[in-house]
């Protein structure tokens, strides 16, 4: 009898231990059903800029997190203080594209953050966390573009995703013919005849609508040029063109994100953004160290 009771005690801990196991295990495939994506995590932390939730800033490694937007200090202690800045109740924060390239992820969001503006932002991951941030922001125009279009509306889907590198190098290479090299008698290559939807909120519609205001802008002696790309990001139909350059005389940061359809550009989107001068930085690392 002493045995037996032995043996059921023996059996009872196994069965014991055993269930525990399954739960533990049960509870870890739940977390990990749950663990939220990369474009996720950068959405909610953007949105914490509005509503203040402390969760999202556990996304960002907070002992490796370099920041590229010059106005802010390094570090998390640098986004910290700029969200300490921002007034009450007064941000607001609506993400409208996100994509994700390797351990990148770039969005294109609509801002109310010390007055109305729409950015991209790029953030680089490394094991799951936030490590480093770069952007770009312009003051959102009162009125849309000659076409009607503001400068985030238009086409959201993603597409295309095994044509991802095919769509980056077509994008790359007409940055690098037509607004750094200057090689216009290529222009036409880069399209279907004159269908263009265009977003940026001085530019019409159509390849013609960009031709007839760059050579507006030329007999007025302001002219665009482009010096270096430094970054070239894509998800499927959508490319990300980080650039420096100038436009009218200033030294400007240029984000530039198209979308290609059937191999030709035919949507694009920009925020130019002036670069001010070293001397009133936040951090030392620079807008383009990629």
């Amino acid at each position: 009898m002493k045995k037996l009771f032995v043996g059921l005690s023996i059996i009872a801990a196994i069965t014991t231990a055993c269930n525990n196991q399954n739960k533990k295990n049960t509870q870890s495939q739940k977390e990990q059903k749950t663990e939220k994506t990369k474009e996720q995590k950068v959405v909610a932390l953007l949105k914490s800029i509005e509503t203040g939730a402390q969760e999202p800033t556990s996304y960002i490694n907070p002992n490796k997190y370099t920041q590229h937007n010059t106005g802010v200090a390094d570090g998390l202690a640098g986004f910290g203080a700029l969200l300490q800045q921002v007034p009450k109740n007064s941000a607001k924060v609506n993400t409208i594209r996100t994509f994700k390239d390797g351990d990148y992820v770039f969005t294109h969001t609509e801002y109310n953050f010390f007055g109305p503006k729409i950015g991209f932002d790029i953030f680089k991951f490394e094991e799951g966390q936030i490590v480093e941030h770069w952007d770009n922001l312009q003051e959102t125009p009162a009125t849309p573009n000659p076409s009607g279009h503001t400068m985030i509306d238009g086409n959201t889907q993603i597409k295309d995703l095994n044509k991802t590198e095919e769509n980056k190098t077509l994008v790359t290479n007409f940055v690098t013919d037509i607004l750094v090299n200057g090689k216009m008698e290529r222009l036409a290559s880069y399209f279907h005849g004159d269908d263009y939807i265009q977003h940026n909120p001085n530019i019409p519609d159509q390849l013609s609508g960009l031709g007839t205001t760059l050579s507006v802008l030329a007999k007025k002696g302001i002219f665009l040029k482009f010096d270096t790309i430094h970054k070239v990001l894509g998800q499927g139909n959508f490319v990300l063109v980080v650039s420096e350059g100038h436009f009218g005389g200033i030294h400007n940061s240029f984000y530039d994100l198209f979308r290609v359809e059937n191999g030709k550009i035919a949507e694009h989107w920009d925020v130019i953004e002036p670069i001010t001068p070293k001397d009133t930085w936040k951090n030392n690392n620079g807008k383009f160290n990629f």
